[in-house]
């Protein structure tokens, strides 16, 4: 792919690599290649129809110069083999265009992960290896059974107070507390 390429360093690489062809002895030794008129004669509408599809110039410009060097790769500099080339242009800068727009919109729709949550150094140095473990097993726990436990332990908040705040029935604080505590006991054992 040839798309980083500005036109003036695309001309003199396709001139000479039709000047090697030529040297070989197989291109038109009396006049310049047919890529090169069909480049000046059709490039600036081709690019047209390419902005109309991709509404970027840059990337229209990228479209049309790799569709004629895949013509100029695959026909060679006098186009033998290709019997409209106009169409064979005009659909490769279709196609080509319509990979732009996929591309984009792939790109697009991609959404990053959250970041997890890490926590700060000092907070990590400042607990005890006790407190650390402990953190862990709370970590285990669904976020409705750790809010109970510190509204309960933390907050010193009554049942009715935590039914009240969580807009839950008092059963289910009392046994969502103590399902909390029979996996932190399960996980921490009699500490």
């Amino acid at each position: 792919m040839l798309s980083v390429l500005p036109f003036p360093a695309l001309f003199a690489w396709l001139r000479g690599l039709s000047a090697e062809v030529r040297a070989a002895g197989r291109g038109d030794p009396g006049g310049a290649p047919a890529i090169n008129e069909l480049y000046h004669s059709r490039r600036l509408s081709l690019v047209r129809l390419a902005v109309l599809m991709v509404d970027d110039l840059p990337t229209a410009e990228d479209v049309v110069q790799d569709v004629f060097t895949a013509l100029y790769r695959r026909h060679g500099p006098d186009l033998r083999g290709v019997t409209d080339p106009n169409a064979y242009l005009v659909t490769g800068v279709t196609n080509a265009a319509r990979s732009a727009l996929r591309r984009r919109r792939t790109a697009r729709a991609y959404v990053a992960p959250p970041p997890k949550a890490i926590p700060a150094a000092e907070d990590e140095a400042l607990l005890g290896e006790s407190d650390r473990e402990m953190m862990r097993a709370l970590r285990g726990l669904t976020a409705r059974q750790r809010q109970v436990l510190v509204l309960r332990y933390w907050s010193e908040l009554s049942e009715g107070e935590i039914a009240d705040t969580l807009r839950v029935s008092r059963g289910t604080v009392k046994s969502t507390a103590h399902r909390a505590l029979s996996i932190l006991r399960e996980r921490l054992g009699e500490r």
